[in-house]
């Protein structure tokens, strides 16, 4: 019996921008990925069955075989689904309110012909992100699931620096190779998880949940205000409240970041600001990829959902509940629009068409200095995203 995470019709579209560039079961939530939190549940490595051939070219494809799981690659889990998912007999399904959790195939081939599935339905709640904001609003509950997961039966380093604070040290796990100075981590709410070879610099204030992944710093005198992940290898400072960071980016100085979403290789810079709160504390509206508008997100708190590889300059302020795509780099003063479209260029002066030349140019250096090679894959998977996306860019469109 092999495992494979896939996108079921629907998902990716609805996850967009993070899913332009990656499989669902890629994106990060709590401390692990969606991926590697299923290969933890089932103690053996899972594949992905990908539809979209671009993306496939760099995360693999796997054909289901006869007796396989298929999996929600969006479906985050938890002792109950999993165990539902493992006692599927071949050609049956699992569905929760019309969406499919996971189906076991009967025979081999592609899912979408030739195979039928007797309906089960699931009854419990579940961890399944259908917009990208359910990223940051499952984010806290998943630090807490992740963290028993990883700590349970091992023991953490010991935090021996004389000017450190920790409240609730019980529920901190320090990896090896990580260090902290002079700052107060309070994980009576929530546990503090730092990964390996991780940095909290001097001065840092950490509300748990809180996740620093591998090798990520944490600037002097960041504030941290609980439900917040960064992951492997960013620099992170100032204000930060109920956000992910998927990994490889940066927000190094002071700044105000809250419920908000950030892919990877995404830079802010100095004094970047995103609004989370409308004035009037109406619900926020949001671009949605499915419908080519915005709709209301049924939420007061909605801050910056921002694609791999985006930008943004010195002073720039975010409206509520704005999306930025793939590659977009923002700068100017004022607000630029609440919907930024991949590779666009510019800000509330006016936008115009970030070259791919030249943005491919901008990510070979911005991965180098992680030590990082920019793949004929990337390279291939970011051009079929330039291509899908240009719909978007409206001021190309020839009149």
């Amino acid at each position: 019996m092999g495992v494979k995470l896939y996108d079921f019709p629907g998902v990716t579209d609805h996850l967009l921008p993070f899913t332009y560039v990656r499989p669902a079961a890629d994106i990060r939530i709590g401390i692990l990925t969606i991926r590697e939190k299923w290969e933890k549940y089932f103690d053996h490595p899972v594949d992905y069955h990908i539809r979209h051939p671009h993306i496939a070219a760099k995360f693999g494809n796997s054909t289901p075989a006869a007796n396989d799981l298929l999996i929600n690659g969006a479906l985050c889990p938890d002792p109950a689904v999993h165990q539902a998912i493992s006692n599927l007999q071949a050609g049956e399904a699992l569905f929760l309110n019309g969406q499919t959790l996971a189906c076991r195939v009967s025979q081999d081939g592609d899912l979408d012909t030739d195979q039928s599935f007797t309906e089960l339905a699931y009854d419990q709640e579940v961890c399944l992100l259908r917009k990208p904001w359910d990223i940051f609003l499952n984010n806290g509950e998943q630090i807490r699931r992740d963290f028993e997961l990883i700590t349970a039966g091992r023991k953490s380093q010991q935090i021996n620096d004389p000017h450190t604070v920790v409240y609730a040290p019980s529920n901190v796990f320090v990896e090896e190779g990580a260090t902290i100075r002079a700052s107060v981590i309070n994980a009576e709410n929530g546990p503090v998880y730092l990964g390996k070879n991780s940095v909290v610099h001097e001065g840092c204030l950490i509300k748990g949940p809180f996740v620093l992944g591998e090798s990520s710093h944490l600037n002097m005198g960041a504030k941290m205000k609980g439900d917040n992940t960064i992951g492997p290898f960013c620099k992170v400072g100032g204000e930060v409240s109920n956000s992910v960071f998927f990994g490889y980016s940066n927000k190094g100085h002071d700044g105000f970041l809250g419920n908000s979403v950030i892919g990877e290789w995404c830079n802010l810079g100095a004094d970047t600001n995103s609004s989370n709160l409308k004035n009037n504390y109406s619900s926020v509206r949001v671009w949605d990829y499915t419908t080519n508008s915005f709709n209301d997100s049924q939420l007061q708190f909605c801050g910056l959902l921002m694609g791999d590889h985006a930008k943004s300059g010195i002073n720039t302020m975010f409206n509520t509940g704005t999306v930025v795509g793939v590659a977009a780099n923002v700068y100017g003063g004022s607000f630029p629009d609440k919907f930024l479209p991949s590779f666009s260029w510019g800000g509330s002066e006016g936008l115009s068409t970030y070259e791919f030349e030249k943005c491919m140019q901008m990510c070979k250096a911005v991965m180098r200095r992680r030590k990082v090679e920019l793949t004929a894959a990337d390279t291939a998977l970011l051009k079929a995203v330039f291509e899908k996306s240009a719909s978007h860019r409206t001021w190309e469109v020839k009149t």
